[in-house]
């Protein structure tokens, strides 16, 4: 079995789309009528900030017969702008051209070629870009993949919204097999918060729920400065990345979750710490990636580097689902995450300033509403009597004025425009509340009806009860009735004055809870008409017992028959 570090011969590929012919020519070749070099697969528009896939020339690249049933290694290189990820892609080319030769990394002299890379301070790779050529490598089980070389855009440049950088980053980890995370002298914590929005983002996109959505991530630490601590390469890039993704129940939870994660979206996390490539290569306008003006130390941990990336063995197939990817199928995938990202499905990831004033607004408009919510909750909300529309109106304006007080006076961020925005939402939703007060307390008025309908019909019915009992001699038990009916108007007509007036609100609600005490139980009651039914005989019997004859016969409820004629 191959080991890391020994030289495999890579089948090398030649292919001209006029013939498609597959020849044995030296290093790793496949080419598309003309000379290799980045090809542009996926573009950002500047002015609208969308994306275009060039499907045409992806599949020049996928599809070529050599390669389109091959199941494919994806090699990814993505991070900031301008901190050497096209560089490091060049070195990646070298070692695929000359695998069999031990001085792959070239002459001393030698300017380094392949994708387009300078020194500056400006971005120079924009969207997403492929290696022209497929390089077929066969491992040591016999297999034979194809590996292509990825280079991104590179993010936070003066050019590219969060949006950008989120979906190169998420395009480029979704449909690569290793993932090179490119970082600048440590691992910050505001590396792995954008690490987690990036790789949140992909995985909307994705419709993988059990398993973990992307495969290998490298943290590749350029320019350490600290081989005191942990050494370079692997070894101690991986003693670094235990401590900084290690989870403390003493951590704050929001530092927990960002490393649960990460560890929860891919199979394979490593690290490597790379030293500092020499004051020529970042100062000199001149360099052309000669070796000779790069730092030896440099070159050293290169050669442990790539081979570890690209060797054989250590290659491993892009998986979707679980199953493994050809070439042809990873420019269907390409077809599909683009489609998603085109669209507006996926909500637009922020910047975390712009995140945070939206979220500090949201709740300074949600504690406004509630306010105003309560308020008029307590004028007309629920079983509250019906309330006169100018009184409601007045209620509502000043709630309202007060709610928009609330919000004005919260601290919120964003700066005075973005607030006005949020402010209006506000005045919006205040509207539509105020209009679902005004409809129930529209409701509310049929509802008042019931009191001063009950009352009027007690009234009614003690009056003629009254009258009854004084006919027929009980003259005590009317007097009674007439001081319930006295009691029974003087609610009437305070039930009136409450409503006309809105005063006294306490009194009207509680004559309106008696009043539905007393329809409740008039309903239970058995209202079936009860009638005496004696004979015509004169009023006062023999026995001096009271009978009423067929003359005298009314309509009253059972119990009061039963009480007044037992």
């Amino acid at each position: 079995m191959s080991t890391v570090g020994e030289n495999v011969p890579l089948l090398v590929l030649s292919y001209e789309s006029n013939i498609g012919l597959l020849q044995n020519v030296g290093p790793i070749h496949l080419t598309m009528g003309h000379n290799p070099g980045p090809v542009q697969i996926v573009t950002v528009c500047r002015e609208d900030h969308s994306f275009a896939l060039d499907t045409e020339a992806l599949g020049k690249v996928l599809l070529a017969p050599e390669v389109r049933d091959k199941h494919v290694v994806v090699l990814s290189v993505a991070g900031a702008f301008r901190k050497g990820k096209s560089f490091l892609l060049d070195f990646m080319l070298r070692y695929m051209y000359r695998t069999d030769d031990e001085n792959w990394l070239g002459e001393d002299d030698e300017p380094l070629t392949g994708f387009s890379w300078r020194g500056g301070s400006e971005p120079e790779t924009t969207g997403i870009q492929l290696w022209s050529e497929v390089f077929l490598v066969p491992k040591s089980d016999g297999t034979e993949v194809a590996v292509v070389l990825m280079d991104t855009q590179g993010a936070f440049d003066n050019q590219s919204t969060v949006k950008d950088c989120a979906t190169i980053f998420a395009l480029s980890t979704m449909t690569s097999s290793m993932q090179i995370y490119n970082l600048s002298q440590n691992i910050q914590e505001d590396d792995l918060q954008q690490l987690q929005l990036f790789t949140e983002y992909g995985r909307l996109a994705m419709d993988e729920i059990f398993l973990k959505p992307f495969q290998s991530l490298m943290f590749l630490i350029r320019d350490w400065s600290f081989p005191y601590e942990y050494t370079y390469g692997l070894k101690g890039g991986s003693e670094f990345l235990d401590k900084r993704l290690q989870v403390k129940e003493a951590q704050h939870e929001e530092l927990q979750t960002v490393r649960e994660h990460i560890h929860s979206c891919f199979t394979d996390i490593s690290c490597f710490l790379l030293p500092h490539p020499g004051l020529k290569v970042a100062t000199s306008p001149t360099f052309e990636g000669q070796l000779q003006d790069v730092a030896p130390e440099f070159r050293k941990e290169l050669k442990t580097l790539i081979p570890a990336l690209l060797h054989p063995d250590k290659l491993a197939e892009k998986e979707i689902n679980g199953n493994k990817v050809t070439c042809m199928g990873l420019l269907e995938f390409f077809k599909a995450y683009i489609k998603i990202y085109q669209g507006e499905d996926l909500p637009h990831p922020k910047s975390m300033l712009q995140a945070t004033a939206e979220a500090n607004n949201l709740a300074a408009v949600a504690a406004a509403k509630d306010q105003y919510y309560k308020n008029m909750e307590k004028v007309c909300g629920g079983d509250l009597p019906y309330v006169a529309p100018e009184s409601l109106e007045q209620k509502h304006d000043f709630f309202f004025r007060e709610a928009l007080h609330t919000f004005s006076s919260t601290k919120k961020m964003g700066g005075q425009e973005f607030c006005d925005r949020y402010q209006a939402q506000l005045e919006v939703e205040l509207g539509e509340m105020w209009q679902s007060f005004s409809k129930h307390n529209s409701k509310n008025l049929f509802s008042a009806f019931r009191t001063p309908a009950v009352l009027f019909v007690l009234v009614c019915l003690l009056y003629v009860l009254s009258g009854i009992l004084i006919f027929i001699g009980l003259t005590t038990v009317a007097v009674a009735c007439d001081c319930v009916l006295g009691l029974a108007m003087v609610a009437m007509l305070t039930w009136a004055f409450v409503r006309y007036s809105g005063r006294y609100r306490g009194v009207g609600g509680a004559i309106d809870q008696a009043a539905g005490v007393i329809l409740e139980q008039r309903l239970k009651t058995d209202c079936r008409p009860t009638v005496s039914e004696v004979k015509p005989v004169n009023h006062l019997s023999g026995a001096g017992k009271l009978n009423v004859n067929y003359s005298l016969r009314f309509f009253l409820p059972a119990k009061v028959i039963n009480m007044l004629f037992p």
